[in-house]
């Protein structure tokens, strides 16, 4: 069983796996069927069935999740906005209120403000590194606090500890999107939060080449989501699984490197006199800075920095590059080089994007495992 296992990266190669091997192989097998034998299941939720998302393959990964980020359960779905839908609509329904982080990705920002007060559902957006001004916009229907680890695209990290605190003293379900850090620089479950979110298909899968998503928490909490989503169809199909499997395997090794990487190209970039300004929690500089290296094991592959000439400077840059590609998405081997407000950011308008300091010329960047030195020669060549 994967309590044995007490180190991540062994916990990442092992936990989870099938006791006894399947035949002895010693990578688990795709389960290619959608429907299994009845074998007298009480309950709707129990039959075997692939959209039930509890093939062989799929509780292999949420017990490899769980294990990992020191949680009761995990459950893994059809992408990242699968997670975070369901996830929220399992804890809200028509006539609750949701406290929301201000600086968020756009689909998670689009589902808050487009889909939501549809159903009745609606939120107030805070600062959430300014503890002092959340009890304003409490309500007496406030029933969850969402917010995300690492803020994308302006790479920041709030007061997260307070908002435990604060969702504890008010009865709030605490939500965290935690796809920018991921298990290996933070396992929020363990500072108290309910419910830990990721797009696994970021850092967790490593590969760009498949979508997912997880949910991981407590087994009861766990246990509603998972029924939430039985319902709404969010599924992962099984060889996705399987690649998710194994991408899981060296994702400390993977991660651990694009940490490294990702301070040595903000470093650079600090100092480039055609760059205005870098947003990385591993800077001194960085608002961020000291929450992020109490509570963070490292600071993340993640950056966006501007230049000076705007939007022009930022699109000739993104056309010079030779090494990163431009793309969007994040937490694959390659640099990505993308501008948020063409992106992931699209979907908002501009006065969305200036409220969440997303600004036109902002460019982000998704470190990936290329040598360090020959990327800052890249960048150096594309802003020269």
């Amino acid at each position: 069983m994967s309590e044995r296992f007490k180190a991540m990266e062994t916990k990442l190669v092992h936990a989870g796996e099938p006791e006894p091997r399947l035949a002895g192989a010693v990578v688990a097998p795709i389960f290619q069927t959608a429907n299994y034998e009845f074998a007298g299941e009480a309950s709707y939720h129990d039959i075997r069935y692939m959209r039930l998302n509890n093939s062989p393959n799929h509780i292999a990964l949420g017990r490899k999740l769980a294990a990992v980020e020191g949680a009761e359960a995990a459950v893994v779905t059809g992408s990242g906005m699968a997670a975070i839908s369901t996830a929220l609509l399992t804890v809200l329904g028509g006539g609750d209120h949701l406290l929301v982080q201000d600086s968020l990705y756009g689909g998670t920002n689009s589902l808050l403000t487009v889909d939501f007060p549809a159903l009745g559902i609606e939120h107030d957006f805070v600062d959430a590194a300014e503890p002092d001004s959340w009890r304003a916009r409490l309500r007496p229907n406030t029933r969850a606090f969402y917010v995300e680890t690492i803020t994308n695209p302006t790479i920041r990290v709030g007061d997260l500890q307070a908002v435990v605190s604060f969702a504890r003293e008010h009865g709030l379900t605490k939500l965290i999107d935690n796809t920018f850090a991921s298990p290996v620089n933070l396992r929020p479950i363990e500072h108290g939060f309910d419910l830990s979110l990721h797009s696994c298909t970021k850092y967790l899968n490593g590969h760009s080449d498949i979508v997912a998503g997880a949910v991981v928490g407590s087994s009861e909490l766990v246990g509603r989501v998972t029924n939430k989503l039985d319902h709404l169809g969010g599924c992962l199909d099984t060889h996705a699984c399987f690649l998710l499997n194994r991408g899981m395997k060296t994702l400390a090794l993977r991660v651990r490197r694009q940490n490294e990487s990702a301070l040595k190209l903000a470093r650079f970039l600090e100092g480039h006199r055609r760059v205005e300004r870098v947003n990385y929690p591993g800077l001194a500089s960085s608002t961020s800075h000291e929450r992020a290296a109490r509570l963070l094991d490292g600071f993340g592959g993640m950056l966006s920095f501007e230049l000076s000439g705007g939007v022009q400077a930022a699109e000739r840059f993104q056309k010079r590059v030779r090494i990163a590609v431009v793309a969007a998405s994040l937490g694959g081997p390659e640099t990505l080089v993308t501008i948020p407000a063409t992106t992931s950011h699209a979907g908002l308008s501009p006065a969305e994007r200036e409220r969440a300091g997303v600004p036109d010329s902002l460019v982000r960047i998704s470190v990936g495992i290329e040598d360090a030195d020959e990327l800052i020669e890249d960048f150096r060549q594309a802003m020269e």
